[in-house]
């Protein structure tokens, strides 16, 4: 099976309810993720999942490529979304992959960025 890198692609400012405009449709919104995230337990694909912070307020860049470490705070460029988490699944097929990334953007609300990770080298 080939690892799946499912991106959540979400808007680049946080509302305080996780850019869901209220609390109640976080908290529905957290209820189909979690629905969701049991059944791809259940069938045995999660290797990793997580939300990402807001990147306005929790990133940082690192460019230590000429030997001197610049760290600048935010993100290193502007756009009006972001990678706001991720899934990373074992998935059978492209297809199968579209089918599930379908059903994680109708549970989160979200687009979502499909893309197969390398071999992992160790």
């Amino acid at each position: 099976m080939t690892h799946y890198i499912f991106n959540v692609i979400g808007p680049g400012t946080d509302d305080g309810y996780g850019t869901y405009g209220s609390a109640e449709a976080q908290g529905a919104a957290m209820a189909r993720i979690d629905a969701f995230n049991e059944r791809l337990e259940r069938e045995g694909r999660i290797i990793y999942l997580n939300g990402l912070g807001a990147a306005e307020t929790t990133s940082a860049v690192v460019d230590a490529r000429d030997g001197e470490t610049i760290v600048t705070d935010g993100p290193y460029a502007e756009f009006k979304e972001y990678i706001a988490g991720l899934w990373v699944l074992e998935i059978e097929s492209r297809e199968k992959a579209l089918e599930l990334a379908a059903e994680a953007s109708r549970a989160c609300g979200r687009k979502i960025e499909v893309r197969p990770a390398h071999d992992p080298i160790a």
